[in-house]
């Protein structure tokens, strides 16, 4: 789950990070208000869970409240990958003299949190990282002892000389790493992190990513989930129990188990296609399951040819074909189904789906092979 800038922005607020003020608007005239109280420059910056949104013009600075009225009047309804701008923040225009990136990450490979800077602030981590990786520098956290205070006011030294900022950057990245865990977190950055002429470190922005297994213990991190800034076939996935990811490919993909939908993928990938999402079913042997995950995967127009890869064990090769079934007498599917049934129940399955008039393929190759040939005559 991803929260928008300004709702991480007060939980930094809350563990003591200098934040600067601002608030979070849906109209212009809630804008124009905002900045008014304000005074001098602002920023409108859309908020959506996405990035690059002062590519996109989601970020506009103003000299004045009527001209910040203007850029929300703008930005409020725009799109940006996909997604609907429905409010923006509004905060001070900040003198800057320096930018830098904080950011604290689960780091598989060590499994510990790893706490990361770069002088390098204001553009992509993901950019420093390909073209002058030299300039990050990190520290794995022992979790039996948090991050201590010396590491954090080593990292902090690598982003300035000036003692007085130091002791700010450290404070802050010991607070950010705090944020982190109590929220359970898989990412936070603060990016940038600015010093000021005046001598004062202040987080400008804040991003922050919570994952969804920490939920159930974290009611008060779970509220700030806004659906309305998520895909819908994502939120209607989670609500059904199906694991899905929306992705830009073709072939559309509905598996049972995480594995095997990740070799499916891989596969495709294999034969020359491009799946267009991860749909997991799970182990349930719920034909519903079935009817939803088509739903879910015949919104997507850019879906030529729809593949099931089941693999019977706990899921029963007879529930899914019903589930297939139940599906086409809902609903008109307008591209190629491919569906490779083996294991638990083979035979029941086939029978039902070839009493409708279609047919099942039992070898993962030959079944990935067809779907993707079949999608790309279609495209």
């Amino acid at each position: 789950m991803n929260l928008h800038e300004y709702q991480a922005r007060e939980l930094l607020k809350e563990a003591g990070i200098a934040v600067p003020d601002g608030d979070v608007a849906d109209t212009p005239e809630a804008v124009e208000k905002i900045a008014e109280r304000l005074g001098g420059k602002v920023v409108v910056k859309a908020q959506v869970h996405a990035g690059g949104r002062g590519k996109a013009g989601g970020v506009k600075l103003a000299d004045t409240a009527a001209e910040a009225k203007e850029h929300a009047r703008a930005i409020l309804g725009m799109e940006i990958k996909g997604l609907t701008v429905e409010k923006v923040l509004v905060a001070p225009a900040e003198d800057i003299a320096t930018e830098s990136y904080v950011g604290v990450i689960v780091d598989r490979e060590s499994q510990r949190a790893v706490v990361m800077v770069s002088p390098e602030g204001g553009v992509d981590i993901e950019e420093v990282a390909a073209k002058t990786p030299e300039k990050i520098f990190k520290v794995a956290v022992d979790p039996r002892y948090g991050l201590l205070a010396h590491e954090a006011m080593g990292l902090a030294f690598e982003l300035f000389d000036d003692i007085k900022l130091v002791r700010q950057a450290a404070g802050i990245i010991s607070k950010l790493y705090q944020v982190f865990v109590s929220s359970g977190a898989s990412l936070i950055e603060i990016n940038p992190l600015v010093s000021t002429p005046e001598g004062t470190v202040k987080a400008l922005d804040a991003k922050l990513g919570v994952d969804d297994n920490e939920l159930g213990r974290k009611p008060k991190i779970e509220a700030l989930r806004d659906l309305s800034s998520e895909d819908p076939s994502e939120v209607d996935a989670r609500e059904a129990g199906l694991s899905f990811i929306k992705l830009d490919g073709n072939v559309g993909c509905c598996v049972n188990g995480a594995g095997l939908a990740m070799a499916t993928m891989d596969l495709v990938k294999y034969y020359g296609g491009d799946p267009a999402n991860f749909l997991d079913i799970g182990g349930s042997s719920n034909p519903q399951k079935v009817v939803t995950a088509l739903e879910i995967i015949t919104r997507d127009k850019n879906v030529k040819a729809i593949l099931f890869n089941i693999f019977g064990g706990i899921t029963r090769c007879d529930d899914v074909a019903n589930g297939i079934v139940t599906a086409l007498d809902q609903t008109e599917i307008k591209v190629p189904l491919v569906i490779r049934l083996t294991g638990t129940n083979e035979a029941e399955g086939i029978k039902i789906l070839e009493d409708r008039g279609l047919s099942a393929l039992t070898d993962m190759d030959d079944a990935v092979e067809k779907a993707v040939a079949m999608a790309k005559e279609a495209a």
